[in-house]
């Protein structure tokens, strides 16, 4: 009997195809209820493929009693309602490491992008001001700055580790220190931010780091400081950040991330010390690949040897 698997939001084509090989597969718009085409199917629904930030939350995971495994596109899923599935005995996974390299690559691209003034520069080229006016402002140089990560995970070393090219002195903050990393650790985030010229959020998003970074640990960034948010815009209390960008208790911010997405607090939009990405993190074409060959491999793999490929941190024992 062929196995069904729902795919909330969306798969690529090369997901699909590999998807159709081994399942009859259905589609949800997001994952909080079933639609109700799909709900004389609920009981037979064996996977799920989904984004870490669409989820799957407790109701669906009640509604489909047969359910096995939640395969996760991306490396947060906060989205998904863990526990529920633990609970359960549901297997819960993710898409971690494949996409480090970009996602870091990205954290610098911003703090180059703001610290350059990238964006007013291509600017003040493309409407001729540079004849008309002559040259541009001075910006400042990354290089040597003091750069603090807000969680040292697997892309918050990755990025450090790039950083070593500018020479930048790293910190960090995490929940605890890794005693196997040289950086040297802040327990205290508002000290840390205090002490650096750059802020780097790298945090996992949810409750816990629900506005961790709050007005307090922006205002001691300060007018000279940084903020780089690659993580989640729910980490980040977007109203403060606003609010110092706007009266200057902030020098500039680089947001690949923000709290209500796709929608951006048009107050940034004329701001010159902040540069604007849409999410696009892992956006490129060999990441998001192997990211979807991931997706599919903790599936196959579960189903075929009984233990997948990269479960999340608290499914890591089942």
């Amino acid at each position: 009997m062929t196995r069904n698997l729902l795919v909330i939001g969306s798969a690529t084509p090369r997901m699909m195809d590999q998807f159709s090989k081994m399942f009859t597969v259905h589609f949800a718009e997001q994952g909080r209820t079933l639609a109700p085409a799909l709900a004389g199917k609920a009981d037979q629904i064996v996977a799920v493929s989904t984004y870490g930030d669409r989820g799957i939350g407790r109701d669906l995971i009640a509604a489909l009693p047969n359910l096995e495994i939640i395969s996760s596109y991306g490396v947060g899923y906060d989205g998904i309602d863990v526990q529920a599935a633990i609970d359960r005995g549901i297997m819960v996974t993710h898409t971690p490491n494949v996409l480090n390299a970009d996602v870091a690559n990205t954290a610098i691209m911003l703090m180059l992008a703001v610290s350059r003034r990238l964006v007013v520069d291509d600017a003040y080229v493309r409407a001729g001001r540079w004849a008309r006016e002559g040259a541009a402002p001075l910006r400042r140089s990354i290089e040597g700055k003091k750069v603090g990560i807000l969680g040292l995970g697997r892309i918050g070393e990755t990025i450090a580790e790039k950083l070593q090219v500018f020479d930048c002195e790293v910190v960090y903050h995490s929940r605890n220190p890794k005693p196997e990393v040289s950086y040297e650790y802040y327990g205290n985030l508002v000290m840390m931010a205090g002490d650096c010229d750059y802020l780097v959020v790298v945090t996992p998003g949810g409750s816990a780091t629900r506005k961790l970074v709050g007005r307090e640990v922006i205002e001691a960034l300060g007018p000279e400081g940084t903020l780089i948010n690659i993580a989640r815009g729910t980490v980040v209390d977007e109203a403060e950040l606003v609010a110092a960008l706007q009266d200057g208790r902030l020098g500039a911010a680089g947001l690949d991330v923000f709290e209500n997405e796709p929608h951006v607090p048009e107050a940034l939009f004329a701001m010159e010390n902040v540069v604007l990405t849409p999410h696009v993190g892992s956006a490129t074409e060999e990441t998001r690949r192997a990211m979807g060959d991931l997706v599919v491999e903790n599936i196959v793999r579960f189903f075929n040897e009984g233990k997948a490929v990269t479960p999340v941190p608290e499914c890591r024992g089942m």
